[in-house]
């Protein structure tokens, strides 16, 4: 599921996530940057206004394709995307250490949930 703002968010337990923190999100349709609290847990990346609130959106990690450094998209200095096939989410840290760090988190839950590892592999034994 992309980002949509939905009442079933206020539901999901993010309590010991796996990764969380600050990150600027470029906004979908104004193109605005907006400071988020984002929560990585399992395959899903929460985003909210802060800690402690119901996440306003979510970006389910599972058919992500790629995370990688967008510098040269986004003209931000820590910046980073996180493309699914709905879309491309534009974000960016404070340090590059932080950005280093997320996108590591990103990309390990990517493996670890992609539908590509988990799938079938279609040998037979």
């Amino acid at each position: 599921m992309a980002a949509a703002a939905q009442g079933g968010l206020a539901a999901v337990d993010l309590s010991e996530p796996d990764f969380s923190g600050d990150l600027t999100k470029r906004s979908k349709w104004l193109k605005q940057w907006r400071k988020r609290y984002f929560v990585l847990k399992g395959n899903r990346l929460y985003f909210s206004e802060g800690p402690g609130k119901v996440p306003h959106g979510e970006i389910d990690l599972k058919d992500c394709l790629t995370v990688k450094s967008a510098e040269d998209k986004t003209n931000k200095r820590h910046s980073f995307e996180v493309a699914t096939p709905q879309e491309v989410y534009f974000l960016y840290a404070d340090t590059e250490k932080e950005k280093d760090e997320w996108i590591g988190a990103i990309g390990r839950a990517i493996v670890r949930f992609s539908s590509a590892y988990t799938a079938d592999d279609g040998y037979e034994d």
